[in-house]
């Protein structure tokens, strides 16, 4: 018997791959004959890079960037197996985790630190970069990271704008004489799930800013910076990317991805499922069991357990999430290929005990599991 195990990590307490292994030893306390395949997964968000390391057996890396507001900071990021693929969490260098609440401030946080990610890739030998731009802390269109790249945003006098969002204002001019060459036959993957467009009341500043310090005065002027911004890029590259979805991702970094690279904006776990070859691993299967730090009605939208779901569903496979906690409208997600929903924690306890011990109770759980599935087969075996 094969049984896949595909599990996100529970954010804030084990990695994916943590959660798998501790899904293994419980299972195979009632499986013991059984073949495991373990594929720590992610939604193209924090974990991305441990994740997809692990399943195709990579490598990782270390790379000291510049934070959002310009300090150096050291990021992780990931080479695949293949050994020409990156993997790239925008986060791990322009992410809102990085800065104290005080420091939050979209007028002047930048992806630069991003883009030397992306160079630190280059100049490894990447073809091809898989980005993950969930977490952000900046507002600035991606024009950081683009700065990073080569890529030159000069004011009416021919001045480098300075960093962050409310610069974008006093754009005149984007000169591309300087831009990495290498950056025009580089295949790049983006993880996005959101599909809000760069400006207006679904834009970026406007549903993103305030999480990230904007008031509403700064979330206005940084829709406005936003709006000319796109209009001077449409006028050097020709594109209309402004409007299309998930170019108000991570502070616009989508629709500066859209307007000056060879980028494609696709969902997160359909990406992570197609990069570890996921159906090919269902093959000969007999079960799948995913799982997440908590379930609920949003876990529909795009989440790892129900990509899993849609991907076990093509093989006719049973797919079981274990889960940290399950909230309002989990139940929803029986429509969704998700055939059993089970809490890991075996009564009420405190948040911070679930978190100390979730590898512990994550085992416990998949050994019950695996006990209802014997009862079951017995039940089912007497019919």
């Amino acid at each position: 018997m094969k049984i896949i195990l595909a599990p996100d990590s529970f954010k804030g307490s084990a990695s994916a791959t943590q959660v798998a292994e501790a899904m293994r030893r419980g299972l195979s306390a009632v499986f013991s004959d059984a073949a495991f395949e373990l594929l720590p997964i992610a939604d193209g968000g924090e974990g991305t890079v441990d994740a997809l390391v692990c399943a195709t057996k990579g490598r990782l890396m270390h790379t000291q960037v510049s934070d959002p507001l310009g300090r150096p900071i050291t990021a992780a990021w990931g080479i695949l197996g293949d050994g020409v693929t990156a993997v790239i969490e925008m986060a791990a260098a322009s992410g809102l985790p990085l800065l104290a609440p005080k420091e939050r401030n979209p007028l002047v946080t930048t992806t630069y630190g991003t883009g030397e990610l992306i160079r630190a890739a280059l100049d490894q030998g990447a073809q091809k970069i898989i980005l993950g731009i969930g977490g952000s802390a900046t507002n600035d269109g991606g024009t950081g990271m683009l700065h990073a790249l080569g890529f030159q945003f000069l004011d009416a006098a021919g001045k480098a704008l300075p960093p962050g969002g409310a610069a974008l204002a006093d754009l005149c001019t984007v000169k591309t004489d300087q831009v990495d060459p290498r950056l025009a036959d580089l295949d790049i993957a983006v993880a996005c799930d959101v599909d809000n467009p760069l400006c207006g009341p679904r834009g970026a500043s406007h549903i993103y800013g305030p999480q990230k310090g904007a008031t509403p005065a700064i979330v206005s002027h940084l829709d406005a910076a936003l709006a000319h911004y796109a209009k001077v890029a449409e006028q050097t590259t020709g594109r209309r990317s402004a409007e299309c979805a998930g170019a108000g991702a991570a502070g616009g970094l989508g629709a500066g991805l859209l307007f000056f690279t060879p980028a494609k904006l696709r969902p997160g776990i359909e990406l992570v499922l197609e990069t570890i070859d996921f159906d090919r691993a269902l093959a000969g299967a007999s079960l799948v069991i995913t799982g997440e730090g908590r379930t609920d009605a949003q876990t529909a939208f795009g989440k790892a357990p129900v990509g899993v779901a849609k991907a076990a569903a093509r093989h006719n496979l049973p797919v079981i999430c274990l889960s940290g906690g399950l909230g309002a409208g989990c139940e929803e997600l029986y429509q969704h290929g998700i055939d059993a929903l089970v809490s890991i924690t075996p009564g009420p306890m405190p948040l911070t005990q679930c978190l100390e011990q979730a590898a512990t109770l994550i085992e416990a759980a998949a050994e019950r599991t695996a006990r209802l599935l014997v009862a079951g087969s017995k039940f089912m075996n007497r019919q």
